[in-house]
């Protein structure tokens, strides 16, 4: 298993590029990270968990789980009373990566289809070199990595 640690995810959906840090909360049952947003009640925090199943017939299940809540935006008149009630989440966006490796499977094997889904899911077109980041160089960065992802993934350890 690998130590649970913080885990620095960057969005650029304002005009300065904010970078979200997900705090280990447990490893128990599964490894479950949650950001402390300033302001921002806790249901309303971003969630992300890990889990790595082995099936029946002795292949692996490895998922990621990234929550996004939306808060409703408030108005400013309140009650007549001055009453203005707390935010509630809206809605909760979910984006879910699921793999599933045959028990024969190598951490190679792995890392060049977990290559192949994200190049997919970052654009891929019928142009050449497309999509949202270039995945040209990534060879063996994720099957070496020790980051929390890509071992996921490549080696089946959950962090912990």
């Amino acid at each position: 298993m690998a130590a649970m640690t913080n885990l620095l995810v960057k969005d650029d959906t304002v005009t300065t590029p904010v970078e979200y840090t997900f705090n280990p909360v447990s490893d128990t049952p599964v490894p479950f990270w949650r950001t402390a947003i300033a302001n921002v009640p806790l249901e309303g925090q971003m969630r992300l968990t890990t889990s790595a199943a082995k099936q029946k017939n002795g292949s692996y299940k490895i998922t990621v789980k990234l929550e996004v809540p939306v808060m409703e935006t408030l108005g400013a008149s309140g009650t007549s009373a001055g009453y203005v009630a707390p935010p509630k989440v809206a809605y909760v966006n979910t984006f879910i990566q699921t793999m599933f490796a045959d028990k024969r499977s190598t951490s190679q094997n792995r890392a060049d289809l977990l290559k192949l889904g994200l190049g997919i899911v970052q654009g891929a077109s019928s142009t050449t070199a497309t999509g949202v980041l270039a995945n040209t160089a990534a060879g063996n960065a994720f099957v070496n990595s020790v980051l929390p992802g890509p071992l996921l993934f490549t080696a089946v350890i959950l962090p912990n």
